[in-house]
Formats: C-alpha cells, structure tokens, sequence
C-alpha cells in the first residue's frame, strides 16, 4: 500500500509539474484537482459496496465529464463548476465561486484520466491525506501565491494540540482555519489517545469542528482536506465568512489558531467610476472590549467570546498584542481580569513562510464573572533568544519543542517548575508594567554582544524591516488614539 502511495503521490505532482509549464500555479491546480477528486469520490460512492444516492446532480457528475473531450468538454465543465456553485451544504463550500483554470482541453482530459484510474474511496485516509497536504505544502511554499501565510508549521500545531489535550466529545473552534491543520492534528491526537466507542467517533466526525475562513479557495482546501480525512458529512465544518463580523452565538471547548498575519483590518470599496481603495475596518461589537482596526486584537476579543465557561484556547499572536498601547493595553487588561492567561511561548523567527514574524502562543482559559483576576501568575517559555532556524535548511522540528511541553506539565500546572527558559510574572507585577506590557524576555542574547553568533543577514535584514513595520503601525495607533479625541 505505501508503495501505491509512493507512486501515486509521484503521479499526481508529476502531472502538477506538466500544467506549471503552462502557467498553471500550484494553487491553481490543487484547487482543479478539489473538483474533480471531489467528483469522482461521489461517484464511486454510488456503486457497490456502499450503493450510496449521489449527491451531485444529475447531468453534472464525473459520468458526465469523463465521456467528453476536445471544446466540448472545457464548456461542459465549466458549465458544471457554474451550476454546483450554487448548491448548498459542502457541495457549496467545495464548488463556491469554481472556475476552470486548465485552458488546455487536453490537458483536462489527462488530468481527468489520471484520477478515474485510482479508486479513491478505497484508498486509506492518510495516503488521500499525504498527496493532498503534499500539495498544500507545496503550495504554501510557493511564496507568489501568498498560500504560505495560512500554513502554521506541523510542529508548531503538535506542540499547542499536545499541550490543549482535546478529549472525545470536546468542541474545537478556528476562526481563521486556513486548510485545517489544527483540525487534522486535533482529530489524530483525540484518535490515539482515546479508545472510542461508536457514539464518540461520529461526534468526532460531525460535530466537534467548526471553522471560518474569509478567503473562498482557502475554505475549499480546508473543506476538502478534512474530507479526505474522513471528518465532515453532509455538512461542511467550514463556514466561509468574516468570523470577526458578528458573534456566531456558538460556544466552544478549545479554540486552536493562527489568525492571518497583517496587523490592520480593511475593506476594498469601489467608488462609482470604478475606483478601488482599502478602508481601515473597525469591528464595532457590544462584547468587545475595545473597538480597533487591528486584526489580532479583534481575533484576541472574538476568541473570548466564543470559549465555554472552563474552555481553553492556543492562539499564535504577534508581539504587538502584548506591548501595543491604547486599545491594546484595555484588551491585555480585560483577558488577564476575566480568563486565566496561564502561559506565553515566545516564538523564534524564521519558522514561517512570512519571514521576520515575530509571535508568542498566547495560552488562557475562560472563568465566570468574578470581581479578583482570574490570573495569578503568567508563566513565559523563551524559544526565541538565541534560537535561529530557516524554512529549509533549519526547520522548527519537534526536538525543538519537546523541553516546552516537558515544562509546560498539561497534568498538572501548579507544580511547575522555572528553568533558564521558563519563567514565571505574578499578576501584580504584570500590571504594573508601563501598559501593561507583556512582551517580557531575560536570557542574554548572544548576537548582542558576539559579532560570530550574529543571524544569517536575511534573517537580519527582515528582522529590521519588522521593527520599522512595527514602529509605523505603533505611531499610527497613537495618531487613531488622538484622532479618536
């Protein structure tokens, strides 16, 4: 079977390499190859063993396309990407806003032969897993599609599931689920971990995700990623929608994520001779804390919102939620009197495909209303000082990683112990900082003062960029703050 894989796996990036020489990116391929993977599963489930109805209607199923070749089958098929648009469910999710991006007829019909001579719902999960988040990976590499900003690395995500410690029957939330690796990990983890009856593997399957994403061909991936994955029924986890705009009235156990990076929120608006601005977004909403264009501290409020009583939350968050003043200090304030914020992990850079990005993994848990702080003492892991890696020659690993889970001690958080790179703040001490300042660090770094340990002059040069990016962004919220008077 893993040599089936193999070969498959090689058919499919094979045949990817041949429609790049035509222009044809890998986005623009793993979203073709959704389609009609997606097709062909629903077909296969009609037939013998499983005999299931079809639920892609009539006239627009893989039998349809399969028999055609030459102009006629490119007008067809679009004509089936068009009509499936509008269908509801996760045919919806999978088929909204579908257009034909392989303008070659031939090239359609080899890609279409390539998939009817597998049968796909016989394959194992994890090798349809492993050649479509082969893609992804791929494409996430490919830094001109921009695909890489919803790609947290797979060690990164172990670590925060790990740590969180999902149990069956628990609801798990992303609000910016990008293709759905904190779903996967989740699902794996939960697999493992637990032996579950039969009640607990559907809830698994059909009610314990849900996500959002704003971008309609990232929700597709994730749609189609976690079907692959055999998570999702006829219903889509997936909601394609701005999580920020409004309270889904939903509740959740855990909240995994990465929202976007990009500090600011805005809008696109077209004046009526067709002339295109962006527009600082401010989400106004009555259970925020604070009203804000800035895209992570609105992520920060949505995801207190939507925790149960007792729910827990991983989010990976820039460093300027923990230091950026105004409504940054009034949200900082808030989550530390009302959630426990029990530990930070400062990140290192160079582990994501925007480089010089430099977050935290903000860990906290919901309390009912209570007139003490919820949190005592923040405890702060260091991955960062004098840590370098790259996203190819020096990739987080999860070795890297082993020494915070060790000293994170999910069983039990009160007899943790401090270590050169793990530290405890008391909540009074926290408070007390100018504005409230999280962004706390102490071990001596290196590069300061040895020119030999200095980081690679990318890795500089970005870091540079970042701080003048940062700088900007923090004169900018005073000129709001004023301008706000």
């Amino acid at each position: 079977m893993k040599n089936n894989s193999s070969t498959l796996v090689q058919k499919v990036w094979s045949f990817c390499d041949t429609l790049r020489d035509d222009g044809v990116s890998y986005g623009d391929y793993v979203e073709q190859l959704t389609y009609l993977l997606f097709l062909k599963m629903a077909d296969e489930q009609t037939k013998p063993p499983l005999n299931r109805p079809n639920i892609i209607p009539k006239g627009f199923d893989w039998e349809s396309l399969i028999k055609l070749d030459g102009g006629e089958l490119e007008l067809h098929y679009r004509n089936v990407l068009q009509t499936l648009s509008k269908e509801r469910g996760l045919l919806g999710v999978i088929f909204r806003k579908s257009q034909n991006k392989i303008q070659d007829p031939a090239k359609l019909k080899r890609l279409l032969k390539l998939i009817d001579e597998e049968v796909w719902v016989g394959l194992d999960v994890d090798i349809k897993g492993e050649i479509y988040e082969g893609l992804l990976e791929k494409n996430a590499q490919d830094t001109k599609s921009g695909a890489g900003q919803y790609f947290t690395p797979r060690a990164l995500i172990n670590a925060m599931v790990k740590v969180t410690n999902p149990k069956p029957e628990e609801t798990i939330a992303d609000p910016a689920c990008g293709t759905g690796g904190f779903f996967l990990e989740a699902h794996d983890y939960i697999t493992n971990n637990y032996n579950l009856d039969k009640a607990q593997k559907e809830f698994l399957k059909e009610k314990t995700f849900s996500g959002w994403d704003i971008v309609d061909n990232t929700a597709r991936l994730c749609a189609m990623n976690l079907f692959l994955h055999g998570i999702g029924g006829e219903e889509s986890p997936v909601t394609v929608s701005d999580s920020l705009m409004s309270d889904p009235g939903k509740r959740f156990d855990i909240v995994l994520t990465n929202p976007p990076f990009g500090k600011k929120s805005s809008v696109t608006i077209t004046n009526g001779e067709g002339v295109s601005s962006k527009e600082q977004l401010s989400y106004e909403r009555e259970d925020f804390w604070a009203t804000t264009s800035n895209k992570q501290l609105n992520f920060l409020q949505h995801i207190s919102t939507i925790l149960k009583i007792d729910g827990r939350a991983a989010v990976v968050l820039p460093d300027n939620v923990l230091f950026e003043a105004g409504k940054g200090e009034i949200v900082r304030k808030k989550l530390l009197q009302q959630f426990n914020v029990h530990t930070i992990l400062r990140l290192p850079t160079g582990i994501f495909y925007a480089q010089g990005v430099k977050a935290n993994v903000v860990f906290f848990e919901k309390r009912k209303a209570s007139e003490e702080p919820w949190t005592k003492e923040v405890w702060y892991y260091d991955l960062r000082t004098n840590m370098h890696f790259t996203l190819k020659e020096r990739p987080l690993s999860a070795k890297e990683l082993e020494d915070f889970i060790k000293s994170y001690n999910a069983e039990d958080l009160s007899t943790r112990k401090e270590t050169e790179r793990f530290k405890k703040y008391t909540y009074e001490e926290l408070i007390k900082r100018d504005n409230t300042n999280l962004d706390i660090f102490w071990i001596k770094d290196d590069s300061l003062v040895d020119l030999e340990n200095l980081p690679e002059p990318e890795i500089l040069l970005e870091e540079i960029i970042d701080n003048l990016k940062n700088a900007l962004e923090e004169f900018e919220s005073v000129r709001e703050e004023f301008d706000s008077k």
